[in-house]
């Protein structure tokens, strides 16, 4: 049971379930083969003397006497099997969570372990018994299952790009925040760019498109590097958004100044240590370490007496904030190996964000198979409802509201289009070029019906020719000449945002992301 590829959510309770199966399959079988028929007496009867009585030994192979015993309980093989059952039951569920690298502490431990206990079966003495062998054979299968499932998710071609994707986050970070710190220069918010925390989101949404397949350890993995990329993003547009703040105070201002003036500045450190951490570039210092050095700077601060002058209490709050908004992002050291986190099945902003897909889902089944108009208010509001949900610090959950939203406005904006076809009423001097802009916009409502209707794989037939029709309009478009008409320009350039974003949506549609 452990070879598949792709795993769901529960994956460690099947894993667990097969090996109860495993077990109680192979006691009958082993049963059927070792214990000795009923011979109605006649030994008894031939000896005049009970024959002494085996006793079974608890486990999944059931007691055994052979020629050469009898031995007291099991065959010394099948007990030295069920020791090594026992163990595999408690290695599974670790191997099966395992979200890492092969380069990794933990990998290495849980491939030594399984290594030593596929030795321990190879050294089973079999005496030449074939359902001795076939024992052996059974333990020597989960093992090495167990092994290729270890290896499997360790090298999975998402969980290396997971990597790749934390080490682009690790290089711009290092590059921008840490290593200028580690260099002595104070990193003031003028200093930390737009373009960086642009950068980082960006990671940030190639992050939360990675399909895992529904495999546990690959949904962690990825879960595990969002979380920290999407809190060094908060931590880097945080400062940013203080640059216009007129901190610090001089010295002058107040007694009390001087000393929060020197907690600000080891708020800055704080930031980048903090940002070094989340991100795996510090190796030395830890997440709680730096929470209790946060934590006494806070008890220093809420010990100053500045009472006396509103000025430096408002400083003195605004420090306090950066701190406790530092702090927040300090729990994330076993941040993804909670199921609640990395499993969103039950999130109650999932089940949100599926209630209105659902909706939207009928409203478009009604659209295109009566035609129907006058459902762009409800539309409207479920857009106003997406925009309500709360994503929390869940990247998914955001990507999930924003793959709804894009097909709530894909609706809306066919409905536009088909309503606005339909008042069309050119006049005799309208310019050609208008007219054909405007002709190329009917292939495309007619495209875009199909499109809200495909429900297939880039690898089907009609995938490729909507892919096709849609390239063949933008081409259309393009070879539309305007000859010096503003109002042609504008509606070209309409019209090839809308064919773009058709085939964006069609490009989603068959992405096969999941949470």
């Amino acid at each position: 049971p452990y070879c598949g590829s792709k795993w769901g959510a529960e994956t460690v309770t099947h894993i667990l379930q097969s090996i109860l199966f495993l077990q109680i399959h192979f006691k009958a079988t082993v049963c059927l083969l070792f214990r000795k028929p009923f011979d109605g007496g006649k030994r008894t009867m031939d000896h005049g003397s009970q024959q002494p009585q085996t006793q079974h030994m608890p486990g999944p192979f059931p007691g055994y006497t052979g020629p050469q015993g009898p031995y007291p309980g099991q065959h010394p093989a099948l007990l030295r099997l069920d020791e090594v059952q026992r163990e595999i039951v408690t290695l599974g569920p670790q191997v099966c969570s395992y979200s890492g690298l092969q380069s990794d502490r933990e990998y290495k431990r849980l491939e030594r372990e399984l290594t030593r206990l596929l030795l321990e079966v190879d050294k089973v003495e079999t005496e030449g018994r074939p359902e001795l062998q076939q024992a052996r054979k059974c333990a020597a299968g989960e093992v090495e299952g167990l092994l290729r499932y270890l290896e499997g998710n360790a090298t999975h071609p998402s969980r290396l790009a997971i990597e790749e994707l934390t080490q682009e986050a690790q290089s711009l970070l290092n590059e921008g925040v840490v290593g200028p710190f580690r260099q002595g220069q104070a990193q003031d918010a003028f200093e930390i760019s737009e373009e960086l925390v642009e950068a980082v989101q960006d990671v940030a949404m190639r992050l939360a498109q990675v399909k895992t397949g529904g495999s546990v350890p690959l949904r962690k993995a990825r879960y595990k590097a969002l979380t920290r990329v999407c809190a060094v993003q908060e931590i880097l547009e945080g400062r940013v958004r203080t640059h216009t703040l007129a901190l610090p105070l001089s010295d002058d201002t107040h007694e009390a100044v001087q000393r929060i003036n020197q907690v600000m500045a080891q708020v800055s450190g704080a930031r980048c240590q903090e940002v070094a951490l989340l991100i795996g570039l510090s190796g030395r210092d830890s997440c709680a370490h730096l929470a209790r050095i946060l934590t006494e700077l806070l008890v220093e601060l809420d010990a100053l007496d500045v009472s006396s002058n509103a000025a430096v209490r408002n400083y003195r709050k605004q420090v306090v904030e950066e701190i406790n908004g530092l702090l927040k992002h300090l729990d994330l050291e076993g941040e993804g190996e909670d199921t609640r986190r990395y499993d969103l099945a039950q999130n109650d902003s999932i089940r949100e964000i599926e209630a209105i897909r659902g909706r939207v889902s009928v409203l478009r089944e009604e659209v295109l198979r009566h035609g129907a108009a006058g459902h762009g208010t409800e539309l409207q509001g479920l857009l106003t409802h997406l925009d309500q949900v709360d994503t929390g610090r869940n990247p998914c959950i955001r990507e999930a509201r924003r793959r709804a939203v894009l097909e709530v406005q894909a609706l809306i904006t066919f409905l536009d289009l088909w309503e606005a076809l339909g008042r069309r009423n050119p006049g005799p001097d309208e310019p050609l070029p208008h007219a054909a802009v405007w002709r190329v916009l009917a292939s495309l409502c007619d495209l875009q019906a199909q499109v809200l209707g495909f429900d297939g794989k880039r690898a089907d037939k009609s995938y490729m020719v909507l892919e096709e029709l849609l390239t063949k309009q933008l081409l259309a478009l393009d070879a539309v000449d305007p000859q010096g008409d503003q109002g042609t320009k504008i509606a070209r350039k309409q019209a090839v945002k809308h064919a773009q974003n058709i085939l964006s949506y069609l490009d989603m549609k068959t992405d096969e992301w999941e949470y």
